[in-house]
């Protein structure tokens, strides 16, 4: 994420992956409640942000991550967004034709 954000929320629906706390995250839920799940080697690791702590979260420039607190402390929290392609090569389809 290059430009800042105005809020976690329009972050959040242009992700396709997390980074939070330093883990990768690609199990998560945003519907109003933000619901992340990351593998910490053999540990399931799971976050759960209200609305309310979601609307709090601070942009940090410097770092291109959001600061969220929840009742388990502060986490960082970085939005990626992903490439996607698919296997079908048009450039195949004609060669073949």
């Amino acid at each position: 994420m290059t430009d800042a954000t105005p809020n976690l929320s329009s972050a959040l629906n242009d992700s396709d992956m997390l980074i939070i706390n330093g883990l990768h995250a690609f199990e998560f839920i945003f519907d109003q409640h933000l619901l992340i799940e990351s593998m910490d080697g053999r540990d399931l690791k799971r976050w759960k942000f209200s609305p309310e702590q979601l609307a709090a979260a601070t942009f940090d420039e410097s770092l291109q991550s959001w600061l969220l607190i929840n009742e388990d402390g502060e986490h960082r929290l970085v939005c990626l967004s992903a490439f996607t392609g698919n296997n079908n090569d048009e450039d195949d389809a004609d060669a073949d034709a």
